[in-house]
């Protein structure tokens, strides 16, 4: 389990892409420290299994499926990435519970100044927008973040919106990123669950 803290800011260094699978190695010396083959790392907010490390850089494996559903196809090599390794068992939960399982692409529709720190509006696939709660928790790019408004939940073009502060800007890829770009989303898990309990009562 993950809670959309970054830890470190990657770089892409070689995408190999095949009909199967899609490797891609990351430079990220702080990640790799302690790391071993076989751990899991969210990169930009989804969860991958270590298969190769070594010299300050790891290697993760995409499957289709992950591609699908991702934004992980845009990456390049000097693509910067949200990193974060699995949260210890005695650790702190500083974000929300993050799973690393991507439910959708979304697409950056407008960033804009607020008083220093940059508001960004977020179209979305509209089966999701009934996940999406003012105030709510929701992963975007691997980064924790607060809804601060959202679209009705019968609108036919979903949106939503959250604020960013300097620092978080800086040490993420939300920092480099502007309108028409992909982010990788994750609504909140017990909204997810509460439906399919719902459902079963009806």
């Amino acid at each position: 389990m993950f809670t959309g803290i970054v830890t470190e800011l990657g770089s892409v260094h070689t995408v190999d892409r095949s009909a199967d699978v899609v490797r891609i190695r990351i430079d990220a010396p702080g990640t790799v420290d302690g790391l071993t083959l076989g751990d899991s790392v969210a990169v930009n907010g989804v969860c991958l299994t270590v298969v190769d490390m070594g010299d300050g850089a790891f290697s993760v494996e995409a499957v289709p499926e992950t591609m699908r559903r991702s934004s992980l196809g845009v990456l390049e090599p000097g693509s910067p990435v949200n990193l974060e390794r699995p949260m210890a068992g005695d650790g702190r939960f500083d974000g929300h519970i993050v799973q690393g399982h991507v439910d959708a692409a979304g697409r950056i529709a407008s960033v804009t100044d607020d008083g220093g720190s940059l508001r960004f509006r977020i179209a979305f696939p509209q089966e999701f927008a009934r996940y999406v709660v003012e105030k709510g928790s929701i992963c975007v790019d691997g980064v924790s973040l607060t809804v601060t408004g959202v679209s009705p939940t019968d609108a036919a073009d979903a949106w939503f919106e959250f604020v960013v502060i300097p620092h978080t800007a800086r040490v993420t890829v939300l920092g480099s990123k502007g309108p028409d770009d992909p982010v990788n989303l994750e609504v909140d898990v017990i909204a997810k669950y509460v439906e399919r309990l719902m459902e079963e009562r009806s």
